[in-house]
């Protein structure tokens, strides 16, 4: 009996699409994740400085600004599914690198290779399947993508806290020696933990097609149909290469009647939808994602939550992400795309700015004991900050804080050598906290090199010889757990309608609105641009956080997330249910 037209007669093939898809989503979510509960037994075990330790943080996104410059050239070059196996072998490779690493050139080189194989499956996964899926699967794809991706993160911060437990119960019954060797492994295990699904990925995509627009273009049309057929109805299979001819015959066509052999790219149709693409990755990253994943459990701590709480509540942050961004995969092919960005962002403004006053509100009333605190600096230009009640007492005006309790505050120091900032973490007055020292060897970069990367623009070796400058160092309460709740809440909001709209969306709009001849090399600009943005982001937080409050921060992330929802809402055609010959069409035709 015939199949019917509207039956796809290859489910599993499309299922191992969809495997692959989500392989390479858990892989980047774990390239993402995974360093924030590793840290903090990396730190105590290793060895590195503290701008060591934030070079191997930042290796990652170093790794993957230069694998994304090239991802696609290499792309069209070498075709979607080797660069997909590459990027696999390079994820599977990273992790004995660090694993087995001893000292800061083996981290950083692992790091690095975690950051190009990241770069790679970011930009040829999405592609790959939008070239690959049908109209009516490509948001399910490019949804289960994300949906993993999510999960990797989500992953990354369970095994976090399951080490941090079992450090914790160790505490107490196990010597000091053992309790680095524990600390050591801890770590290395955690790296070890992240190996399956960079294997899993490089098996699944030895098992794919290439894709069929790739093979199309360089004129393997017998290829491109069996490819198409793998994963559709001869039917659909049959129309869609048909499509591809129209579409290259248009465009063969307008080239001649310019008297030029090759489609110029400054034409509409190229133009409109890159600037389009550019702008909702720039937007994307500037809703400030990134930094609210990464410094969720900081944000917590501020906003009146316990150690332990604000930990559990950056797990619940990240739960919330995987939950909301299935919801969000299985709404995208029904809804479509332009009404859940503009739901998504529009839930993110109202999120961000409930936070921002909840901040606001708290912020307004801290001093700035910058005087006292410089006075302090010994003259090897090294300071040692005590921070408990009565050094509270100590730097506050007489009435500062009246009736309110002094173990409810914080100290947090903005210094700088030189040109290169630094800045304590918050000191609570009623914690007990062992003293911390701000000085020169822990401050500044151990190399030119790592100079280089923590700030090009400013010399290693002026800020040798730099008196240490307190730039600013505000005492502020801290407060209730009832506000910290109500912080973690207004997060839990913004997660949950960024992973409903944005999160599952932006891989889509990247990879829908590239016209054919232009998605690979359009894409990774993009994608350039995202990472800039999100380099640009990270680069600012404490610096800002330290001398404007994280109100600043969020009401910043609310500018550009409005910006995301005018595109969306008035500039963003609908790609729901179209083939991307018929949305090339759409631009052409505007």
């Amino acid at each position: 009996m015939p199949t019917p037209a509207n039956l796809n007669p290859n489910r599993t093939y499309n299922r191992l699409l969809l495997l692959v898809a989500g392989l390479g989503g858990l892989l980047y979510g774990v390239d993402v994740g995974i360093i924030g509960g590793a840290l903090p037994y990396l730190e105590a075990t290793s060895g590195l400085n503290a701008s060591q330790l934030s070079i191997i943080v930042a290796a990652v996104l170093l790794g993957s600004v230069i694998s994304t410059l090239f991802a696609g050239l290499l792309a069209d070059w070498l075709g979607r599914k080797p660069l997909m196996v590459i990027s696999g072998a390079i994820f599977v490779l990273s992790i004995p690198v660090i694993a087995l690493s001893h000292g800061f050139g083996p981290l950083f080189l692992g790091r690095l290779l975690q950051g190009v194989s990241g770069g790679f499956v970011g930009m040829v996964v999405p592609l790959y399947l939008a070239e690959c899926l049908s109209a009516q699967d490509r948001g399910k794809g490019t949804g289960a993508f994300q949906w993993l991706l999510t999960l990797g993160i989500f992953l990354a911060a369970l095994i976090g806290i399951y080490y941090s437990y079992r450090v914790a119960g160790l505490t107490s019954s196990t010597t000091p020696a053992d309790l680095l060797s524990v600390k050591d492994q801890a770590w290395r295990r955690i790296f070890w933990m992240s190996m399956p699904p960079g294997v899993l990925f490089l098996l699944g995509s030895l098992f794919v097609a290439e894709s069929p627009r790739w093979l199309f273009r360089r004129g393997r049309k017998e290829q491109a149909l069996n490819a198409l057929l793998r994963s559709r109805t001869s039917e659909q299979a049959g129309i869609e290469l048909e499509e591809m001819e129209q579409t290259s015959l248009s465009s063969q066509r307008a080239s001649v009647a310019r008297g030029s052999l090759k489609d110029s790219l400054l034409q509409r149709k190229y133009v409109l939808p890159f600037l389009l693409a550019c702008i909702i990755l720039f937007c994307n990253t500037a809703t400030g994602i990134n930094s609210i994943i990464g410094y969720n459990t900081d944000i917590l701590l501020q906003s009146g939550l316990s150690d332990l709480h604000a930990h559990w509540g950056y797990v619940l942050f990240t739960g919330f992400n995987f939950l909301m961004t299935l919801v969000g995969m299985t709404l995208v092919d029904r809804k479509g795309r332009k009404f859940l960005l503009t739901l998504g962002t529009s839930g993110i403004i109202v999120c961000l700015l409930f936070v921002g006053v909840l901040f606001l509100r708290t912020e307004k009333n801290r001093y700035d004991v910058r005087d006292a605190i410089q006075s302090e600096v010994q003259p090897d230009q090294n300071v040692l900050l005590h921070f408990n009640q009565a050094d509270a007492k100590r730097l506050l005006p007489a009435n500062a804080f009246a009736g309110s309790a002094t173990d409810r505050l914080s100290l947090t120091v903005i210094y700088s050598y030189g040109g290169f900032d630094g800045a304590t973490r918050a000191m609570r007055s009623g914690d007990g906290e062992a003293p911390v020292t701000i000085n020169r060897q822990s401050s500044l970069p151990s190399t030119k090199v790592e100079a280089f990367f923590r700030d090009p623009f400013v010399s290693l070796d002026a800020a040798r010889t730099a008196p240490l400058k307190i730039e600013h160092a505000y005492i502020g309460l801290l407060p209730d757990a009832v506000h910290g709740w109500l912080v973690a809440l207004g997060l839990y909001g913004f997660v949950a309608f960024y992973a409903l709209g944005p999160g599952v969306c932006v891989w889509l709009a990247l990879s829908e609105l590239m016209p054919t001849r232009i998605r690979s090399n359009g894409m990774s600009i993009a994608l350039v641009i995202n990472q800039m943005v999100s380099t640009t982001l990270a680069a600012i937080f404490l610096p800002v956080v330290g001398k404007y409050g994280y109100s600043m921060m969020f009401f910043l992330f609310c500018g550009f997330t409005l910006i995301y929802l005018v595109t969306a809402a008035f500039f963003l055609p609908e790609t729901k249910g179209k083939t991307l010959e018929e949305i090339e069409a759409h631009f052409a035709a505007t």
